[in-house]
Parts: structure tokens; sequence; C-alpha cells
């Protein structure tokens, strides 16, 4: 028994003595893991991190990732008031956290890495009113901290188009909408939350005659998780106005200025031809610098209509004074009656002319003589007085003319303040969307009188 009972002891105490030596070897294993583990620098962790090639979206309970626009950075580039397209150029910083990208703490202690942007999983940003969008990153690393946390930026630049009304141009002030979201379909997808107003800052803001005023992000009040930026632009008028409407104004006042000069010489319709070319040049510089058409075609294009229709009706009325002041006639096909009894005395000079030159010796041919030279005489009577007949009833006519189109230019200058005033064409607000339940485009339109919304494919 004292020998069964000593071999039990000595296998305890074996059994012990393994125990002991492999509990140590673990220990000692795992301190040496831990120890490379805390010895490993911000470069080994990344490489450790980007090994695990984590390029799809983090993934959690539901199929929803939320990003935070910590700030924005806005600037017009240009603004094409031909095509109303406005080119922009935003920078954009974003967070969001993926939890797999963290490292425990007690590990390692370093508190931020530099992770390649295109070797881990970036949100995309979409723009909905984009005509064009070019997106890149803002550096080619991403700040990645302990608990997953990921900071990145980007820079947008893009072009939209605007529904801005023109009816009143150059005196315009309207809003342009940029719609900025993520993707989202059916509640599964990227979620944007955009900043205040602290947090979103312009730069620049005067881009030729357009202006920017303010820049801030509103919420769409028909969607959910809906944002878009809108920009409330202006225009400087006084590029306009000094190269449109100030010259329009003078030629229209040269125009009237003119009637001072004879209606019987021909100075005057030579000025108001040159008058109708450069109102058509005005003209061609206008079409090239506004759209033409639409729902309001600006009041400007009819401003012009009116300064040339009213040029030309007052050169033609000025030629056919000119007609009268000289002829009896307007009729350019026929000879008038002065001119046949031009002919007629001509005739009869020569006549007299011959007879003075010869002696007559009969009494008969003296009387028949002094009757042609009296008859001349007054024919020459009558033709002074049709001439001033004529000329009098030309300046009868021209101030009637006159009078006529000043009182129109009074009329039409009275109408226009009328139509200044009043809100003909009111400006409405385009705010393009994705269809939640399909990949259908469409644009809504709401109008700030009615609170009225349309969606139209």
């Amino acid at each position: 028994m004292s020998a069964s009972n000593e071999s039990k002891m000595v296998l305890k105490s074996k059994i012990s003595l393994f125990l002991l030596i492999f509990s140590s070897m673990i220990g000692l294993v795992v301190m040496t893991s831990g120890n490379q583990t805390i010895s490993c620098n911000s470069r080994c962790l990344a490489n450790s991190i980007i090994a695990k090639k984590l390029k799809n979206a983090p993934q959690g309970d539901n199929c929803d990732v939320s990003v935070t626009i910590t700030s924005i950075q806005y600037e017009m580039l240009s603004f094409d008031t031909k095509d109303m397209q406005m080119n922009n150029l935003i920078k954009l910083n974003l967070r969001w956290r993926d939890p797999e990208l963290g490292w425990n703490k007690t590990i390692n202690n370093i508190s931020a890495i530099l992770l390649p942007v295109d070797k881990i999983w970036t949100p995309g940003i979409v723009f909905e009113n984009a005509i064009y969008e070019t997106e890149k990153p803002y550096t080619s690393d991403v700040k990645v901290t302990q608990n997953g946390n990921v900071d990145h930026a980007i820079i947008v630049s893009l072009g939209v188009s605007c529904d801005i009304s023109l009816f009143y141009y150059p005196f315009v002030v309207g809003e342009c909408s940029v719609g900025i979201n993520g993707w989202n379909q059916s509640g599964c997808g990227l979620t944007l939350k955009l900043p205040g107003k602290d947090n979103l800052s312009l730069i620049g803001g005067s881009e030729g005659e357009w202006m920017v005023v303010s820049v801030q992000v509103t919420n769409d009040i028909l969607f959910e998780n809906r944002t878009y930026l809108s920009v409330k632009l202006s225009i400087n008028p006084f590029s306009a106005t000094m190269t449109l409407i100030l010259p329009s104004v003078l030629i229209m006042l040269a125009d009237l200025v003119s009637f001072a000069l004879p209606v019987y010489g021909g100075e005057r319709n030579n000025l108001k031809v040159t008058l109708v070319l450069s109102l058509t040049m005005f003209l061609l510089i206008l079409n090239d610098r506004l759209p033409s058409g639409g729902r309001c075609s600006p009041l400007l294009h009819y401003h012009f209509c009116f300064c040339l229709v009213s040029l030309v009706l007052s050169m033609v009325a000025s030629i056919v004074l000119t007609r009268l002041a000289l002829e009896d006639n307007i009729m350019f096909c026929r000879h008038s009656k002065s001119t046949k009894k031009k002919h007629c005395r001509m005739d009869q000079v020569e006549e007299i002319d011959a007879i003075a030159t010869t002696k007559s010796d009969d009494l008969a041919s003296e009387t028949a003589s002094l009757q042609k030279i009296v008859n001349f005489l007054e024919n020459i009577d009558y033709k002074e007085e049709v001439t001033d007949s004529n000329e009098d009833f030309a300046e009868r006519m021209d101030k009637i003319c006159f009078w006529f189109f000043f009182l129109m230019y009074i009329i039409y200058f009275i109408s226009l303040c009328i139509i200044t005033r009043t809100e003909i064409c009111k400006a409405q607000k385009t705010i393009p969307w994705d269809n939640d339940n399909s990949f259908d485009h469409g644009y809504w339109y709401f109008y700030n009188d009615t609170e009225t919304y349309y969606y139209f494919y």
C-alpha cells in the first residue's frame, strides 16, 4: 500500500510539473505576441488594416450608412446666361464610422493613422440635378482614429441648370438649387447629415455680372432625408444698363431730335437710317447675350422690338414727308402735275428766248410774244405757290408725326414702369429628385404663391 501511494504521489508531482511548464510556455507566447503588437508602429498598423481589404461599405444591423458632412466650402466658377447653367466648385469634408477599421487601445496606443484613400471604402456623393460632375479626393490619404472614425475631403466640380426668370433682366434676383445627397433607395443606402449655416462658407461670390448673395442648406419638406444647397443669385445691372438699355434710350431720343431737321432735305433720312442700323447692331448683341423664348422671355427683347418698329415707322414717315415736300404726289411710279408743268414751262422759256432773239415787224407777233411772257411769269408764280403749299403741308404733317411719336414714347415709358412693378412672370423654384421607388429621374416644381407641387418625368 505504501508503494502504491508513493507511485501515485510521484505521478501527481509529474503532472503538476507538466502543467506548470505548459502554462509558463503559454504565458511566454502571449507576452511575446503582446510585445510584438505593442512594438508595431503606425505604418505596421496601417498595413495590417490595409491587408483586410475593406473595400465595401460598413455593414451593420441594416444596410444604412450614415455620413456626416462636417463643413462645406462653396464657390461659383461662372454663370452662362445664354444657357442658364451655373458652374460650381464645392469642397466637402466628410466623416463616418467604420468599426472594422479601428483597433484595441490596450493593444496599441496610437490615436490615429493615415490610410490610402483607394484602399478603403469611401462614400459616393450624388448631385441629382448635375449636368456634369467631376469628383476627386482633396488629398490621397484619409485619417482613421482608434474607434474607426474616418475623416475624408473631396472636391467636386459640377454644373447645374437654373430655372431663373429673366423677365426683368438686368434687375434679376433668383435661386438655384444644387441637390446634394447620398444614394438612398427605399431606406437602404447612404444617408447624409449636412452641416449648419456656421459650417457653410462662401468663397468669392462675384463672377461676371452675376453675384452670389447667399448659400444655405435647405431641407425638402416633401421627402425625408432630402437636402439641397439653395444658392441665391443676383445680377449687377451696371453692365447691361450701360451697354444695352442706355444706348437704346439715346437712340430713341436722337430720333425725336431728328424732327428738328428740315423735312425737305436728305439729312434727316440719312440720320434715321443710321439710327435703325445702330439699333439693329445692339439687337444682335442682345440675342447673343440672352436666351430667347421660354416661359418668360426677357422684357428687354420686347423693348428692343418696340424701339426697332418705332424707328422704322419714323424713317418711313420721314421719307414720305420728304416726297410730299418736293412733289404733290406720293406715287413714285407716276409723274406729278408739277413735273409736267415744269416741262411745259421749259418749252415756253425756249420759245421766249427764240422770240427775244428775233426781230418782229408785226405788231401781232409782238402781242403774242408778250402774252407768252405773261403766261411764263404766271407759271412761275404758280410753281412757287404749289411748292410753298407742299412744304406747308409737309411741315404740318411733320409736327403731327413728332407729337404722335412723342406721346407714344411717353405712354410706352409709363406702361413699362407699370409692368416692372407687377409680378407677371414670378420666378419658380425647381428641385429635381430621383424617385424613391424606381430609377426614373423627374423634376418637382413648386410655386411660392400657391404652395402647389408637381412632378414631371
